[in-house]
């Protein structure tokens, strides 16, 4: 809006002012003419006023010029519908700006998950889950399971990308932090089972060698050897160096013991699953090898940490966004091995 400049205090008559239909004479204002579906903006204009005295600045009116309505037009004041921005995760889809496919390429960046930061999936922010389940004779805890399972991102975008487990996008994200995974390496997988995790590393070592190792049976994997073993048995070690045919550039652990529901017990049976697979990794890596294996968040114990951190140039602790928010894993990162095999 312009406003008006002011006179010199020039004399004169005073300057009528033109009424409206409809508008008010009090007080010298005009109320500006309505056009048919626009407001009033209720301007005030003033004529110049006798000798010496100033001209008030008057604003100008606006005025809206009625014109015919775009097709769809929405009436005023209604706030414009924005689009949405295509799912990711969703078959064929890609990042925006990206040309990252349904399954992710070696190197390639992880799609978001749409969703991924609300609570009741991966457990970021609030919000109630869109699908409730009815209790049908089972448990509060299976109640509580299903309803999670059922409202994960995660779950949704691994069952539409082929993927065995929601757990392989927390390796992708682990992988695109921190480059792990590269052509042509060695890697044995520990606790591989369903295969979420061999999937993702056979995808992005191209040329290299697979052994991936559980307890629980697990459909065979192209490009990668399986075995169904108890890691912790005597001849396991000896049964992976004979698949393996020769030294590992990187030994991955995702192994869990079955949870007991005492929060420090189930953290004893975690910390002793990861200082056997680091004692296995320290006997088969390769100079410069790495170990990624999950442990309780607390921390490491201060044993296994001092070990690794003795074996390894460098040692940290991750929480991939995939990894739920009330869940207290983490991994431990360690890059750089540096001792010789005895």
């Amino acid at each position: 809006m312009s406003g008006a400049r002011k006179g010199s205090g020039g004399t004169g008559p005073k300057a009528p002012t033109s009424k409206a239909p409809g508008s008010k004479a009090a007080g010298g204002k005009a109320s500006s003419s309505r056009a048919p579906g626009s407001k009033s903006t209720g301007a005030k204009s003033t004529g110049a006023k006798s000798a010496g005295a100033k001209v008030a600045s008057s604003k100008t009116a606006r005025s809206k010029t009625p014109g015919p309505k775009s097709a769809g037009a929405k009436p005023a004041g209604a706030k414009p519908s924005s689009s949405r921005a295509p799912n990711p995760s969703a078959p064929g889809s890609t990042a925006p700006g990206s040309t990252v496919p349904a399954f992710p390429a070696p190197g390639a960046k992880v799609p978001a998950v749409k969703g991924a930061t609300e609570k009741g999936t991966s457990g970021r922010g609030a919000r109630d889950p869109a699908v409730r389940v009815r209790a049908l004779g089972r448990t509060t805890s299976q109640q509580r399971w299903l309803t999670r399972q059922l409202n994960d991102p995660y779950v949704a975008a691994a069952k539409r990308q082929g993927l065995r487990s929601r757990a392989a996008f927390k390796l992708m994200e682990l992988d695109d932090r921190l480059h792990l995974l590269k052509p042509g390496m060695m890697v044995v997988d520990l606790g591989a089972a369903p295969g979420g995790w061999t999937q993702v590393v056979v995808e992005r070592v191209k040329g290299g060698r697979v052994v991936a190792l559980d307890i629980l049976p697990m459909d065979p994997i192209p490009g990668a050897e399986t075995i169904e073993m108890d890691f912790l048995a005597e001849a396991a070690p000896a049964r992976l160096r004979e698949a393996m045919g020769g030294g590992a550039d990187l030994v991955l652990s995702d192994m869990a013991a079955s949870a007991t529901g005492h929060g420090p017990t189930d953290h004893l049976r975690v910390i002793g699953l990861a200082e056997a697979a680091h004692a296995f990794a320290a006997e088969v890596l390769r100079p410069g090898g790495g170990f990624v294996c999950k442990v309780f968040q607390g921390g490491t114990e201060g044993s296994l940490l001092n070990a690794l951190k003795q074996d390894f140039s460098e040692v940290k602790h991750v929480k991939p966004p995939a990894s739920r928010a009330d869940s207290a894993e983490v991994y431990v990162i360690a890059r750089g091995f540096r001792r010789e095999h005895g």
